[in-house]
């Protein structure tokens, strides 16, 4: 009966658990400046290619708003599906984007996000510092990441990163992205996920009273995150309203 007890514990803390954990998976790297005005519809998908974790996906639906030229708001919803499994949705959250100036010809912002996690995944809150650089057609990004679940866990941390550069006018651009963990506070460093490869990304303006945006690429997986996958696909489609 003990094992019986066990075996059912076991696979029911499988069944609550999020469907995709890897770092990016889903996720944008923010820039560091607001548009007054600017309605953004965005929905963003990832899936894990290769390995035990092969098929797994995370999609997320966001709406956001530039309140005024330092300051936006969003709300979105996480969705993930293991490899066959049915697709759940695994968090909601409210994020904040504060500009915060230009700092040696960098741009820099506070990104703020709480989010209430459903199916094993915590409540946390989620702090970013951003980074951009934007001159003469090229564009890099640095995003810093710290969160912290609200339950008795440690903080985790982790980075975002892209540069690309416009190869035809404003509207194609091409260049790479990574993302990764680097530990938490009771463990930094050491041997962790990372996710490295080519983006490119397509601008259609005029399209409608707005303009589409979409980027697509393959990451490599890279560290511990080879454990499970080979790599992961990334498509990000987003719709822009000026008001």
């Amino acid at each position: 009966m003990n094992w019986t007890m066990i075996v059912i514990a076991a696979l029911a803390g499988m069944m609550a658990a999020p469907a995709v954990a890897a770092p990016g998976v889903g996720d944008p790297i923010y820039g560091a400046t607001v548009t007054k005005g600017l309605l953004e519809f965005e929905a963003r998908y990832g899936r894990l290619t290769g390995g035990a974790a092969n098929g797994e996906d995370g999609l997320v639906l966001e709406v956001g708003y530039g309140v005024t030229p330092r300051l936006a708001v969003a709300v979105f919803v996480e969705t993930g599906r293991l490899p066959n499994g049915p697709r759940t949705a695994d968090a909601f959250a409210v994020e904040v984007i504060r500009t915060l100036g230009r700092i040696g010809g960098i741009d820099t912002a506070l990104y703020v996000e709480a989010k209430h996690g459903r199916r094993g995944d915590p409540d946390a809150i989620e702090v970013k510092g951003l980074f951009e650089r934007a001159r003469h057609g090229f564009d890099a990004r640095l995003n810093l990441i710290v969160e912290k679940p609200f339950r008795d866990e440690p903080l985790a941390f982790g980075y975002a990163a892209s540069a690309d550069w416009a190869v035809i006018g404003d509207e194609i651009r091409l260049g790479a992205a990574a993302f990764g963990d680097a530990g938490t506070s009771s463990r930094f460093g050491g041997r962790q996920q990372h996710f490295i490869g080519p983006v490119a990304k397509v601008e259609i303006e005029h399209l409608g009273r707005g303009e589409l945006e979409v980027e697509a690429g393959w990451l490599a997986a890279i560290g511990a995150a080879r454990d499970v996958t080979v790599g992961q696909a990334r498509l990000l489609v987003s719709y822009e309203i000026k008001f």
